[in-house]
């Protein structure tokens, strides 16, 4: 098996680092290679992708397969996104050294990544502690009792921080790390990712392909009641007294229950999904940004500008002019200078 070992010279755009050990499943490994390494192929972005082990540079797979050549640990220290695709068993505490790497890869700005068992490494870091995480649903209940700060959720494909990303089973990698190709390269190129490899994008057509956290069920009581009425008003006021009100809370306990529910303050929580909805309709629209700034619920086409370039590092009229799809490019207002 012949897997990248090593970035190259020139720095790429996304330095990616896979970590392997023995006993992993071939198909766990090959989910963010495949995916990954797609991005690349296609030309749509200088994607690297490394392979490594905190202790050799070869492993066995749980089937037998003997994969060499493998990065040092030290290729982490460079990486932009650390992905760990499993792990050997629910509530195997890391080693500390690699909890270090893993602490100060986050410090320094790096995306890190837990798919399946995976997140057992990534929570016991404690960059998780006081927000959400998934895992297989085989290892929640471990999860849990290791890692007590951590709001383990069992009801999600994936759980997005920004910073840090778990995902559940084995599968659901896949949507997991489509979401990341979607999230930093827009819609088009996870759905051409997607099609190449013959799986399904998470959601299709108008709706929003990415959630970062599971729309609430009707099961989920006041506070998930309050969230879907939030997500279908993004429009209205959604400050803590207003959602508080709603919830005929106070606003000191619905802010209690809201983050004991979400892992977020309610305001980063708004702000996040009003950004995540108006990505989708700068992709799907041809409104002008001073209408989906509006539609979003920003005060101003220049707050939402001012947030946009915050959270995505790119104006939303260039952001459309990349992701967007040919129509909206197109029929978009040439001299919308937002």
């Amino acid at each position: 098996m012949s897997v990248p070992t090593s970035f190259d010279e020139i720095e790429p755009l996304m330095r990616i680092a896979v970590h392997a050990f023995d006993g992993i499943t071939s198909f766990h490994l090959s989910v963010p290679l495949v995916v990954f390494g797609e991005v690349a192929r296609q030309g749509r972005a200088d994607w690297s992708v490394s392979v490594w082990n905190e202790h050799s540079t070869s492993i066995r797979t749980s089937e037998g397969l003997n994969v060499g050549g493998l990065s040092h640990a030290d290729v982490v220290d460079a990486a932009d996104m650390v992905v760990f695709p499993s792990w050997p068993a629910a509530g195997d505490p890391p080693s500390a050294v690699l909890v270090d790497r893993i602490r100060s890869a986050h410090a320094r700005g790096a995306t890190i990544v837990g798919l399946c068992l995976g997140a057992t490494p990534v929570a016991a870091s404690g960059i998780l502690d006081g927000r959400s995480a998934t895992t297989h649903w085989e290892g929640v209940a471990e999860l849990a009792a290791t890692c007590p700060r951590v709001q383990v959720r069992a009801d999600a494909l994936y759980l997005d921080h920004g910073d840090v990303l778990t995902a559940a089973g084995t599968a659901s990698g896949l949507d997991a790390c489509l979401h990341l190709v979607r999230s930093r390269l827009g819609s088009e190129a996870a759905s051409n990712v997607a099609r190449r490899l013959v799986i399904a994008p998470h959601r299709e057509g108008h709706q929003a392909q990415y959630i970062p956290r599971p729309v609430a069920e009707p099961g989920d009581g006041i506070i998930g009641e309050t969230i879907s009425w939030a997500l279908a008003h993004l429009d209205c006021e959604l400050s803590v007294r207003a959602l508080a009100a709603r919830a005929l809370m106070s606003p000191r306990t619905f802010s209690r229950r809201f983050s004991a529910f979400t892992g977020d303050t309610p305001a980063r929580w708004v702000s996040a999904r009003r950004l995540d909805e108006a990505r989708r309709l700068l992709e799907v629209t041809t409104w002008p940004v001073s209408r989906v700034a509006s539609a979003c619920g920003f005060a101003s086409p220049v707050t939402f500008r001012q947030s946009f370039i915050a959270r995505y590092g790119t104006t939303p009229r260039s952001y459309r002019q990349r992701f967007g799809g040919v129509l909206s490019t197109l029929a978009a207002n040439p001299h919308e200078r937002l």
